[in-house]
């Protein structure tokens, strides 16, 4: 039993093993979040550049830990994107501004990350962010939805009714998408709807690819233009 215990173990220890490294370039002239930074991501695969290399590499991620709420920063990304074309972008930073950011991600930015979340939580949130996720903390998330909502575009609503999408969604996309403004987990949408999750992860793609969205974050403040609270509180009803 022990040989096969050890046979189960060995391959996930060799896949975490075979993980390359993330070359990493701190932007950051506090020295004290720096060196707590650094930290963390002591034996993790996010290898920090001037510390895990003796010569300058081209970087893989990029942690901006200076202020990225002030005038100039969009460009500042930009010229970070240019320079570095392969690299992900991350903010580090709190009590960001919603405009802000929303400029920042169209600049170039792939993510922002709380100075207050755990060690774990962060690198996992560069994880999804080396998959080419965007990531955002779900409060930023949220007051970016509700700005969305507090300023729609008059032309957006042409032609559809309060709290209707456009018909190109399927009755269940529809109450798919409704749900993902609300923040809802695949399992939880499952769960709500009655159906498999992989079911979901279906119709989810189908719901990127018609909304024109990079994943279901935009997707989800797409569809808060054509959605009135009233119209979500009815559908979360009809879910249930």
């Amino acid at each position: 039993m022990d040989h096969d215990l050890a046979y189960r173990v060995q391959p996930s220890t060799l896949a975490q093993r075979a993980q390359p490294f993330v070359t990493t370039y701190l932007i950051c002239q506090n020295t004290l979040l720096r060196t707590g930074i650094s930290h963390i991501l002591d034996g993790t695969r996010f290898a920090v550049a001037e510390e895990k290399f003796g010569r300058p590499e081209m970087p893989d991620l990029i942690l901006l830990c200076e202020s990225v709420s002030q005038e100039g920063s969009a460009g500042a990304i930009r010229r970070l994107k240019e320079q570095y074309p392969g690299a992900r972008l991350v903010a580090l930073g709190d009590d960001l501004d919603p405009s802000a950011i929303q400029e920042l991600c169209k600049a170039g930015l792939d993510g922002v990350c709380s100075t207050s979340m755990p060690p774990a939580a962060l690198c996992k949130a560069l994880e999804l962010v080396m998959l080419g996720e965007l990531f955002l903390p779900a409060s930023l998330a949220w007051a970016l939805i509700d700005q969305a909502s507090a300023h729609k575009p008059q032309s957006a609503a042409v032609g559809y009714a309060a709290g209707e999408l456009p018909a190109k969604f399927s009755e269940r996309e529809a109450q798919i998408l409704r749900l993902l403004t609300k923040g809802s987990s695949n399992k939880l949408i499952a769960r709500d709807l009655g159906l498999a999750e992989a079911t979901v992860k279906v119709h989810i793609k189908a719901i990127l690819r018609k909304a024109k969205a990079a994943n279901r974050t935009q997707a989800a403040m797409w569809a808060s233009q054509f959605l009135t609270p009233a119209a979500n509180s009815r559908e979360g009803e009809l879910a249930r």
